[in-house]
């Protein structure tokens, strides 16, 4: 009430802050006339006096007027568009720093320009991130000319791209790309070899286009660039071969296994355990009486769980497709494909041996981020998207985000009509199949949008059916997206749509005039353009009347917001549109989570075939059906990012050491340094701290010199010769002649020692730091059993993290002088050999670039695209399955759990 009360007084937080930002527009529009008055030429030179402006202290804040009046006008001179009132503001939001919510048309592009070309005046970068290449390429092309009149150079960044291109594009003022494309680069950036092999400059100022796509959708999976490991097609094939051995256990009929929908979790039932042992016995791969919980079996336990989540819960074009004899994975946000990208932990491998495809082999990380702790590099982040509304109390909690809503050049005229809800699956097909008929006659252009590319098929053949003549848009055909995007606004044009495939194209009533006219080539007559031109009039007058563009939802996606970008596709600019929801109680989120309620009440209405239940109940059940589903993915989101704070404190102290490698021309005083401290904690071990000679192992210290430091040492007469050689006089000793044999070597190779100690440093490191991201990939898929001896799963992993650390950092200094103790350089240019042979190394090991699933929390998330050298290792023959040997006594399902907890195996360490 009194909430209530303050905002009719003092209005909302967004009203405020649309005031505030008008009074600088009044400021901005007040400078009009005198940039107007300017020649090109002037108007050009105006960035130069900015820059000295800024140079000189003057803030980019008070030079914002001054700046998007200059951008205003230069963009009315080179692309004919002056940015309107609204989307001034719109640029200042992103330059505070805030996301701007701008509806579909509202030209969010154009908008960019303003905060771009403010925050190039300090002499940064400023990247400007797309969910796809087309849309960067596309974006850098129509904006490139405005930058260039006002002194600015633009690159791109896509995939594929040579070192030297994107080197060169990264030097740019203002640099376009994806996501994937620019996190990737900064993993590459901490995998570099010398600081002549880094790509970016800085991280000064992100904005990110789509940004809930990208940072909400895509972040609940990691970046991860990995390198092939071991080869185990074959088992994945056997393991496959069981699976349709097993049945589901049903309601009143028992089976092997059962399956929870919500959780997309599957469990074995007691019989299935034994079944399943029965066949694995069968098959060779288990011994006799030997129990699959045996702690040398649990890779098998999770083979199996695998090949049945690979049958049971994915399913041939809905979550992936097979395409030229390789499983090509489904975006579930926008229908889209996902080449190059693979699940995680064997899931992708056990749908490859399902479809019978080529196995390809699983990989080991060598560096890897998550999105929300790569964005939060950059000094400032801003983001733009039509529908953030909805996640705005994540993007504050997570980003430190603030969503502006941004009102409309014109008002809306979209009408959203509630959902209607029919009985079954058929029902509702029919009654969208009537529906697209009706509007054709009406002569207004219809997109029907899917949740599947099985759905927009299963669509399409009932359209042919009818005889209704359509253009499909899925993962199947994306190439054509622009194209059939770009006529989707023409009079009686159907179009279906997998989810929000197409986004970043606006579909204009009538079709698009300028796709139109690019058609139809460069040397076209004023006649010919004009008589195009007069035949589109005619067209968007016909569409305007048959009430614009008619959207048709075949059901309802688990977030609201997906929903709302199916609807923001119409009423664009003040456009006439309409938009409706068909649903039935057989769909996934009815059925799952609304289903009985609303089946009862539909049945006490009395409803018949055909009929559609139109009612607010109904609509309520929806979205709080959404809202369970949308607070559970962020629940994992922000479980992700919990545990990868950890490991991301840990990555930036590693990069950080790295880049001070790279920096350094001479890193001898450091080696210098842990040389004593790695001589000293080889000493302790055989001449304790404080101890007397009868407590000394010299004949151990004497070996320990030689295989570790390459060092020969006549301890034992030392002591003879001198029976007052104390412990710190011989400790002394030892690291003198340690140090004195190191220095030898150092004279011999001269100068050149120094490249090749930095080249040891940076190679052991690298290697060490991967070892650690494999053991903490480990510790972190077994830390949730944790919780079933009364821990808590996340303080343990911060704990256990922090001693692998430390582990690391220990090993580092001692794997570092152990290797420089034992190298043998046979001459001055052996280092440059050395660099030699570590690049082509690199240049041979096949990485893949993986926007890799975390499914050790989301169960089923996907992972990522593959770079240029992302295809998999050359395969090796698959070596015959070892039969191995039970040592320790069977562990039944209802024994104790031999952990010691006091709880039964199946409740503790078997509940896998």
């Amino acid at each position: 009430m009194i909430n209530t009360t303050l905002k009719k007084v003092f209005g909302t937080r967004n009203e405020r802050e649309l005031k505030r930002m008008r009074k600088t527009v009044r400021r901005i529009n007040a400078l009009e006339a005198s940039m107007q008055a300017l020649s090109d030429d002037e108007l050009a030179a105006c960035t130069a006096a900015l820059r000295e402006r800024n140079a000189a202290g003057e803030s980019l804040d008070a030079l914002l007027p001054e700046a998007f009046a200059v951008v205003r006008e230069a963009s009315q001179r080179v692309l004919g568009m002056r940015h309107f009132d609204v989307q001034l503001i719109g640029g200042m939001a992103l330059h505070e720093g805030k996301i701007a919510e701008m509806k579909t048309g509202e030209g969010k592009t154009l908008v960019a320009t303003l905060p771009t070309y403010l925050n190039t005046l300090g002499g940064g970068s400023v990247h400007l991130i797309t969910v796809n290449d087309y849309l960067a390429s596309r974006d850098a092309q129509w904006m490139g000319p405005l930058y260039a009149f006002l002194g600015l150079t633009v690159g791109v960044v896509r995939s594929g791209q040579l070192p030297e291109q994107k080197r060169a594009a990264y030097a740019s003022d203002v640099i376009y790309g994806t996501n994937n494309e620019f996190g990737f680069d900064y993993l590459r950036d901490n995998m570099a070899f010398t600081l002549e092999d880094k790509l970016q400059r800085d991280l000064s100022f992100a904005i990110v286009d789509e940004v809930d796509s990208i940072l909400i959708d895509e972040s609940r999976t990691p970046l991860i660039i990995s390198g092939a490991s071991e080869d185990s097609s074959q088992l994945y094939k056997q393991i496959n071969a069981l699976i349709p051995g097993l049945k589901r256990e049903d309601e009143g009929q028992e089976g092997h296994f059962t399956v929870d929908e919500k959780q997309r979790q599957i469990e074995l039932t007691e019989e299935g355990h034994e079944h399943v042992e029965q066949l694995l016995v069968d098959q060779g791969l288990l011994e006799e009486g030997e129990s699959l919980y045996a702690a040398t079996n649990l890779q098998l336990l999770h083979h199996v769980y695998s090949g049945l989540r690979a049958h049971v819960l994915f399913n041939r074009d809905v979550e992936y497709m097979v395409q030229d004899g390789q499983v090509i994975l489904i975006d579930e946000h926008t229908g889209r494909t996902m080449p190059g990208r693979r699940l995680s932990e064997g899931l992708h491998q056990a749908i490859e041996a399902k479809e019978g495809v080529g196995i390809q082999s699983e990989s080991q990380t060598l560096a890897s981020t998550t999105f929300q702790n790569y964005f939060r590099l950059y000094d400032k982040l801003a983001g733009m998207t039509g529908t953030a509304d909805t996640e705005a109390f994540e993007f504050r909690q997570i980003y430190g985000l603030e969503v502006i809503a941004i009102p409309t050049n014109k008002p809306m005229q979209r009408k959203d009509l509630n959902d209607l809800v029919y009985m079954t699956r058929e029902e509702k097909f029919d009654a969208i199949v009537a529906d697209v008929q009706s509007c054709m006659e009406q002569g207004a252009p219809v997109l029907v949008g899917t949740a599947s590319v099985e759905t927009s098929e299963e669509l399409s053949a009932r359209f042919r059916k009818s005889k209704i003549e359509h253009k499909v848009l899925n993962a199947k055909y994306h190439e054509q997206e622009a194209e059939i995007i770009a006529q989707a606004g023409r009079p009686g044009v159907v179009t279906i749509a997998t989810n929000m495939a197409g986004r970043g194209t606006d579909i204009v009533l009538g079709g698009n005039l300028d796709a139109e006219l690019a058609a139809m080539g460069d040397d076209i007559s004023e006649e010919q353009r004009a008589a195009q031109t007069a035949d589109w009039e005619e067209r968007h007058r016909r569409v305007i009347e048959a009430g614009g563009l008619h959207i048709l939802g075949t059901e309802r996606h688990e977030s609201r917001r997906i929903d709302n970008q199916l609807r923001g596709r119409a009423g664009r600019q003040g456009d006439p549109g309409l938009s409706r929801f068909y649903l039935s109680l057989e769909d996934s989120l009815m059925r799952i989570f609304a289903s009985e309620r609303v089946k009862n009440f539909m049945q006490a209405l009395g409803m018949e075939k055909g009929e559609a239940i139109e009612h607010r109940m109904v609509s309520n059940a929806i979205e709080k059906a959404q809202r369970k589903v949308e607070g559970r993915n962020f629940d994992i989101r922000k479980q992700l990012l919990e545990y990868d704070d950890v490991a991301n404190d840990q990555r930036q102290i590693i990069y950080g050491q790295r880049n001070e490698l790279l920096g350094e021309a001479d890193v001898s005083e450091t080696i210098t340094t842990i040389r004593r401290d790695v001589v000293n904690e080889a000493i302790d071990s055989y001449i304790p701290p404080m101890s007397v000679e009868e407590q000394w192992d010299i004949p151990g210290l004497e070996r320990q010199l030689e295989a570790e430091f390459a060092i020969t040492l006549p301890l034992q007469q030392w002591l003879e010769e001198d029976d007052k050689l104390h412990e710190e006089k011989i400790r002394d000793r030892i690291c003198d002649a340690v140090q004195a044999a190191y220095d030898e070597k150092c004279e011999l190779v001269g100068e050149n020692m120094r490249r090749i100690e930095k080249q040891i440093m940076l190679q052991v490191l690298d290697t060490l730091w991967k070892e650690h991201l494999a053991t903490m990939d480990h510790l972190r898929q077994g830390i949730h059993l944790r919780a079933y001896a009364q821990k808590n799963p996340k303080q343990e992993y911060k704990r256990e993290s922090f001693a692998l650390f430390e582990t690391l950092l220990n090993n580092l200094k001692y794997e570092v002088i152990k290797f420089l103790s034992h190298v043998q350089v046979q001459n001055k240019d052996e280092s440059a050999l050395i660099d030699q042979k570590r690049r082509e190394a690199a240049e041979r090991e096949k990485l893949a670039f993986q926007h890799a699933a975390a499914s050790a929390l989301a169960t089923e998330t996907e992972t990522a695209p593959s770079g240029p050298a992302g295809q998999s290792a050359a395969q090796v023959q698959p070596e015959p399955p070892q039969t191995f040997t039970r040592e320790a006594p069977k562990v039944g399902r209802n024994d104790p759990c031999p952990c010691g907890s006091g709880k039964k195996y199946k409740q503790c360490h078997g509940a896998l």
